[in-house]
Order: C-alpha cells, then sequence, then structure tokens
C-alpha cells in the first residue's frame, strides 16, 4: 500500500512509516541528540507525540486526514538513541470521523498509548474559508 498522507514530514524527526495496510500504520523513530530536552538525553515528548500522530495520519491514510483530538499516556522516558516503534490502528469509524489507538515501545517495553481521533474533510484543511 502506498502512503498517501502527510508526504511532507520530515523523517528524521516524525519517524518513518517502515509497514502500511488499511487501517494500520507501523512507524519507527531513531531518537537523536537534537531531540534532547536535557543534558542527559532525555527526548522531549513533542516528537513521542509527533511520531504517534504520524501513525494516526499514516493508519487512516487520506490526503486530507486531520487530527481534531487526542488523550495521551506517556508511560516510560525515551532517550537519545532509542529506537522507538509506533503501532497504530483504526479501532471505531463512521464516516469522516475515526479513531486511532497508537501505542509505542522500545524494545518491547510500552512508552507511550494514545487515542487520537481524526476526521476527513471534504477538501484540505487550509482551503477552507
Amino acid at each position: 500500500m502506498e502512503l498517501r498522507t502527510h508526504l511532507g514530514i520530515d523523517s528524521d524527526l516524525c519517524g518513518e512509516v517502515v509497514e502500511l495496510e488499511a487501517g494500520y500504520a507501523k512507524v519507527v523513530l531513531r531518537t537523536t541528540e537534537v531531540m534532547a530536552a536535557d543534558d542527559r538525553g532525555l527526548v522531549h515528548g513533542g516528537f513521542t507525540f509527533g511520531a504517534a500522530d504520524y501513525a494516526a495520519m499514516a493508519a487512516i491514510n487520506h490526503p486530507n486526514v486531520v487530527l481534531v483530538a487526542a488523550e495521551v499516556r506517556f508511560l516510560a522516558p525515551v532517550v537519545v538513541g532509542d529506537r522507538v516503534e509506533f503501532e497504530a490502528r483504526t479501532i471505531a469509524g463512521e464516516g469522516a470521523k475515526a479513531q486511532v489507538e497508537v501505542v509505542g515501545k522500545v524494545y518491547k517495553k510500552e512508552v507511550f498509548q494514545g487515542r487520537f481521533k481524526t476526521f476527513i474533510p471534504n477538501t484540505h484543511i487550509l482551503d477552507r474559508s
């Protein structure tokens, strides 16, 4: 399956889609020094969230999909050098609305859980007046 959404994403900052099926995506984020929030190598949660959001958008895989809400939990710290795998699965949907569950793991340890509510407008969100 070919990725059809968020094609301008910088994979160095938001991860890379490594698996893609209808209603499912896996994104791998390789954490680097530029993501560090401090001198001990703690990765800022914004990078973790960004990769999880990207996985959710890829699972929907529509060019116009946008995030409308998220409920997330950061379960353990991510540090520079970690390889974080995010698996996103569509768990509910009706029409243009869907809910995606995302789990992030370093090795087999869960570091992130989230539910992302998405919406697919008829046109690109920036085309709306």
